[in-house]
């Protein structure tokens, strides 16, 4: 049994942080000029302890991981800023160090692609980008940012609304996956990014299942992160207001009907949770994540072991069959992203 982790995000050298602080000051005065990153670099951020007691691959050893999908960090992606330009030039150069990463470890890595959504621009400018990751890099996938303002005040259509479409339509032709996984925040006194990520993955999927995209794309694929924010444990309320009762004309079906048509990760890091959104979503629907090493890298006291220990957990699990544990560990990720173990 391979075990693949859908949601993981990239080792950083540290060229990729003096570059972005360096469009930010001169707002691309002085041109794109992506510095050279060599395989020395990467290895060394592969190895460095930075968010875990152990650096990257040494955290995959001890879990027993053997394959992640990389994607960028999103709360670095800085989707809001101004020029818009900077967006694209960082975000481009993301998606070649995430490449250069996957050529490095083959057997290791696969790539999702970062977005260059910028605010008000319409969705149709970031495709180019996720077409050249496709075509040129081999990328399974995307990230999705629902909220590219950042929690900056203003709002983005919601993810059933027809500005999504042309990406819906992008993902089909491709057969990639879009993962939604919401980026930084603005307004991190009331909302960090960590609370922004799941209020805005609980809207997206709201806004999915309320609408006719999963009617109109059949074939789109879209993975949500963070277990779909609060859907799970609330989703009495949202099926409550889908069942027929006189005079209420409901066109798209029950909301739990197309719930079970997305697909969840598993980055809970509590086992009581990962039960909670087994058995809500089915264990088809489930995708083994733990983003690690990242936010739940630290040691849990109660444990010893780091929050994002939670292969175990999946393991525990009495109510599914072993077929269906397989598939929550690597399996339903194999077949999702095309993958080949």
């Amino acid at each position: 049994m391979k075990i693949v982790d859908c949601h993981a995000h990239m080792a950083v050298p540290p060229q990729l942080a003096v570059y972005k602080a360096g469009l930010l000051s001169h707002r691309g005065a002085h041109g794109r000029s992506p510095p050279p990153v060599t395989a020395e670099d990467l290895e060394r951020a592969f190895t460095r302890c930075e968010m875990a007691p152990y650096g990257h691959l040494e955290c995959l050893a001890r879990a027993g991981v053997d394959m992640q999908l990389l994607s960028p960090r999103p709360f670095q992606l800085m989707h809001s800023e101004e020029p818009k330009k900077l967006v694209h030039w960082y975000i481009g150069l993301v998606n070649d160090i995430i490449a250069q990463e996957c050529a490095l470890y083959p057997d290791k890595f696969v790539g999702v692609a970062g977005l260059p959504q910028t605010g008000d621009s319409p969705i149709e400018e970031a495709l180019p980008e996720l077409e050249r990751c496709v075509r040129s890099h081999g990328f399974r996938g995307c990230l999705i940012n629902p909220d590219p303002f950042e929690n900056g005040g203003r709002k983005a259509p919601p993810m059933g609304d027809r500005y999504w479409y042309p990406l819906y339509e992008k993902l089909c032709q491709l057969d990639i996956v879009g993962h939604i996984h919401s980026a930084s925040s603005r307004n991190p006194e009331r909302e960090p990014y960590s609370l922004h990520f799941v209020n805005e993955e609980t809207t997206a999927v709201y806004g999915l299942c309320k609408s006719t995209v999963l009617d109109d794309f059949p074939g789109l694929k879209i993975l949500v992160s963070h277990g779909g924010g609060a859907i799970p444990f609330q989703l009495g309320r949202f099926d409550a207001t889908t069942v027929p009762r006189p005079g209420m004309n409901n066109t798209t079906g029950r909301f739990s009907d197309r719930l079970r048509k997305l697909y969840f990760d598993t980055v809970l890091y509590s086992k009581e949770a990962i039960e909670l959104l087994v058995k809500v979503v089915g264990p088809s629907q489930c995708l083994y994540g733990a983003e690690m090493p990242g936010v739940g890298s630290s040691i849990n006291p109660d444990t010893g072991e780091t929050f994002d220990t939670i292969i175990p957990h999946i393991k525990s699990l009495d109510f599914i069959t072993e077929e269906e544990r397989v598939g929550i560990l690597g399996g339903n990720a194999a077949k999702l992203f095309r993958l080949e173990i």
